[in-house]
């Protein structure tokens, strides 16, 4: 039986288990427990902290991981990135006061920058040859600069927002990061077989994110132009309607293109047009 570490709480916990339940495996217990058993799948759920999974699934004390692939990244541990999720992405970047002019990376030389991340900073600082001098800090990185403990930060950045709550401007995106699912290297065969089946589910739910599944009603005239705005997996499927000369068309669709393929498809004589959220996709 695998087990599976994910974080203990906060977005990426919710994220992860949102993940599992849409695979079917559901999770028994509370949270507050170190353990809890899943159903729907042979596996245990194991809860952590977000920095300690690496480690753990290094170990070998989970089989595999759901964390932040700049977590692995800092951790630097042999462990093997099996596939990336689409989930809790984010960047890690520098930020400076936003009185201080920024010249390019140079500008950093003989700076003390505060982060969590000394790894990930140190190696970037090692690629642009730029002696800086890294402080490391475990929270409220970017109350650093402020209070005098640094002059520049190296820290998460989502929406920005924090950054300028505290008199700060990104300067340079460095790292970008999302949700991975990791394994310890050398899984027996039973266990790299069940790896595959919960790929399996994983890549379905993946893949279908961002895409819709559109139904609509069409003259056959316009069918050819129809399938070249539609390629779908393959190509549309096609159904005859009762009414003479007219075609049912299936597709599935890139949802940041939906709209204009809508526009497009009435411009043609489509009627009737239906779309739907698509769960899985199964190849």
């Amino acid at each position: 039986m695998l087990r599976i570490a994910i974080q203990a709480k906060g977005r990426l916990n919710e994220d992860s288990v949102r993940l599992l339940a849409d695979a079917g495996i559901t999770i028994s217990g509370s949270q507050r427990r170190l353990m809890a058993r899943a159903k729907g799948f042979p596996i245990d759920v194991l809860y952590l902290r977000d920095d300690d999974i690496p480690q753990a699934v290094c170990m070998g004390v989970a089989d595999l991981g759901i964390v932040g692939a700049n977590e692995v990244a800092e951790r630097h541990l042999p462990v093997e990135e099996v596939m990336k999720l689409g989930f809790s992405e984010c960047r890690i970047s520098i930020a400076l006061p936003r009185e201080v002019a920024y010249e390019g990376p140079q500008t950093l030389a003989g700076k003390r920058i505060a982060t969590s991340y000394p790894h990930i900073l140190s190696q970037w600082l090692h690629e642009h040859n730029i002696p800086a001098e890294i402080h490391e800090i475990a929270g409220s990185v970017e109350v650093a600069p402020a209070v005098g403990m640094a002059d520049a930060i190296f820290d998460i950045v989502s929406s920005g927002g924090t950054l300028i709550q505290n008199g700060l401007v990104e300067v340079e995106q460095v790292f970008f990061s999302e949700a991975v699912l990791i394994a310890t290297p050398g899984l027996s065969d039973e266990k790299q077989a069940d790896l595959e089946r919960l790929k399996f589910r994983f890549n379905s739910i993946v893949e279908s994110r961002g895409m819709k599944y559109v139904l609509l009603n069409l003259p056959e005239a316009s069918i050819d132009q129809a399938v070249a705005l539609l390629p779908g997996m393959k190509s549309p499927t096609l159904l005859p309607l009762a009414e003479k000369g007219w075609y049912s068309l299936h597709a599935v669709i890139k949802e940041d293109t939906l709209w204009d393929k809508i526009h497009q498809l009435k411009e043609i004589g489509a009627e009737d047009i239906l779309v739907l959220s698509l769960e899985n996709l199964i190849r």
